[in-house]
């Protein structure tokens, strides 16, 4: 294997375990990374404060991909910053209110604005978008970068959200399933492949140098640039199918465990 520089994981269903916890091995594992000077990038669906709360201590020594790509940070500077024109908005939540059981956050750069009363989507999306809003009506401007809209559905995103959703598609826009109960909406060509790009360069890494970890279809276009890319045990099966290798379940802590194999094979 040649020597990585760069490791870039995925979080939910990827990083952390089903409770939302990180390895407990993870900080011993990244002292280790930091020797050799082996930079570690997180990148999720989730805004930016939901994924560097569980990285206070290393925050500015780290990058971060946040909203699926939209937004890239490394070492507290901004990389990329991007926006969803508004009358896109309105279109997808007007769009999203016909769907039965559909619920939608609008992510953006200061807050997660949501307009939905149901009390048990509330409890369960907080826990990826940590700063939120509730807003009266998503279809009004916000004073906010926003960077994407996050589409959840109760009974599972492929079959319930997706068909509703694709012809987006043709409007200059990227709709990805990003978990099983899932769908975001970006500008076309956000994605997290562009966003580890744009650190590649920064860095001067080349994909060869790379180790990339996901579970879900978002995580696709990252695992393809890098020649070490590993599926997740508990991975969709479309991603089983691109990945070049494998890493064990979230559950027993694969990312840390493949990692921990490399530092000690070198």
């Amino acid at each position: 294997m040649t020597d990585i520089k760069l490791i870039v994981t995925d979080m939910d269903g990827t990083f952390l375990n089903s409770n939302y916890e990180v390895s407990p091995d993870f900080p011993a594992i990244y002292e280790e990374l930091k020797k050799r000077n082996i930079l570690f990038i997180p990148a999720s669906g989730r805004q930016m404060p939901g994924i560097t709360h569980y990285f206070k201590a290393i925050e500015n020594e780290i990058g971060f991909i946040a909203e699926n790509g939209a937004y890239v940070i490394y070492k507290d500077e901004e990389l990329f910053a991007d926006e969803l024109e508004n009358s896109f908005v309105q279109e997808i939540i007007q769009t999203i209110r016909e769907i039965p059981g559909a619920r939608a956050v609008l992510s953006a750069k200061k807050k997660a604005y949501y307009e939905s009363d149901d009390e048990k989507f509330i409890n369960y999306f907080t826990r990826y978008y940590t700063e939120n809003q509730k807003i009266d009506d998503l279809t009004e401007e916000v004073d906010d970068n926003v960077f994407k809209i996050a589409i959840y559905h109760p009974e599972g995103s492929e079959e319930n959200l997706f068909p509703y959703l694709k012809h987006f598609k043709n409007k200059n826009l990227e709709v990805v399933v990003s978990g099983q109960y899932w769908v975001d909406i970006m500008n076309r060509n956000i994605n997290k492949g562009k966003a580890l790009e744009i650190i590649q360069k920064k860095m001067n890494i080349l994909p060869s140098e790379t180790m990339v970890f996901g579970d879900y279809m978002n995580d696709i276009t990252m695992l393809e640039k890098s020649k070490y890319s590993y599926a997740m045990e508990n991975a969709h099966s479309s991603v089983k199918e691109v990945a070049s290798f494998s890493a064990p379940s979230n559950n027993d802590f694969g990312v840390v465990e493949i990692i921990n194999e490399y530092l000690k094979s070198k």
